[in-house]
């Protein structure tokens, strides 16, 4: 392959629907574009991405393929692969080696890298994640309307499933795990007002129907009802290459943007989970698309400018 052939415009790292929608929209500038994706999406096992218009319960598998077909209609490059190093070049051109060996060389690189949850140690939580068992309220409330609702977390985050939970259910109860709740007296009024208890024994295993989850059993052979769980434990970026090109990030590791998903490192760009936000498959794309039209505009020469 030619030197030329492996330098390129615009490198997009990550292909869910931010780094997809970023690409098209790169494309569609007719920037050349590739974008190298690890093929290990956090929400693969997910029923359905809701609320997305036009798309609401469609797989997150289907939804990434139509993406893919599209952005190839345009042009854009994929690569299945990883990313093991970036290199900031001189601020204009970036290095990214690719874990197969490939160096590719790009003038504007996008991060679209997303996060992964932290998962609780409970037998039989695989078998139903992405049915019954799920991390988000905002994407899975509404099908757990009515239902038998546990909660795996401890202190503020647990707390703040839980009340936002209370839009569709109100039988709700929080489960620490072994864990010490870690919930302040404030919070402690709040959830007993709202008839929710906190219990801090040690989850034994789910037990399910299949996918369907049917009951938490605790050790000393305790169980309790339960038709849907979430769990907040914490979340983490999905690699380094944020802390490998310097970018600043906050106190959750997540990469601090402007309201062009610049990042603080000149002509380094992220959307989708990996920056602060709701982590909406919905609110991704958005991202992607406005931070393709940032990375489109830095990329304009200067004598085509509006002076």
């Amino acid at each position: 392959m030619t030197d030329k052939a492996e330098s390129y415009d615009v490198a997009v790292v990550g292909g869910g629907p931010a780094g997809l929608t970023s690409a098209l929209w790169l494309a569609r500038y007719l920037h050349s574009v590739i974008l190298i994706d690890s093929g290990d999406p956090r929400n693969w096992e997910t029923r359905g991405v809701n609320g997305f218009l036009g798309e609401s319960g469609i797989k997150p598998a289907q939804l990434r393929g139509y993406g893919r077909a599209e952005c190839e209609k345009y042009g854009v490059e994929f690569v299945d692969d990883c990313v093991e190093t970036a290199t900031n070049k001189n601020g204009d051109i970036f290095s990214l080696t690719l874990k197969s060996g490939r160096c590719i060389s790009a003038r504007r690189v996008l991060l679209a890298i997303g996060i992964k949850d932290v998962w609780p140690d409970i037998e039989g939580l695989d078998r139903c994640y992405g049915e019954t068992v799920h991390v988000c309220p905002d994407c899975d409330g509404y099908e757990s309307r009515g239902k038998k609702v546990a909660i795996v977390g401890e202190g503020r985050k647990a707390v703040g499933m839980a009340l936002a939970l209370t839009t569709w259910t109100e039988q709700i109860v929080i489960f620490t795990n072994g864990e010490p709740a870690n919930i302040s007296t404030e919070h402690c009024d709040q959830l007993g007002k709202l008839n929710i208890p906190v219990i801090e024994a040690k989850i034994r295993r789910l037990i399910s129907n299949g996918d369907e989850i049917c009951a938490v059993e605790l050790d000393g052979d305790m169980q309790l009802d339960c038709q849907s769980l979430f769990f907040a434990i914490g979340q983490y970026p999905a690699d380094d290459l944020g802390a490998q090109l310097k970018c600043e990030r906050d106190e959750l590791g997540l990469i601090v943007v402007d309201d062009r998903y610049h990042t603080s490192v000149k002509n380094v760009f992220a959307a989708g989970d990996i920056v602060p936000g709701p982590q909406l498959a919905i609110a991704a794309a958005s991202d992607g698309a406005i931070a393709a039209l940032a990375i489109h505009h830095s990329l304009v020469p200067e004598e085509r400018r509006l002076k």
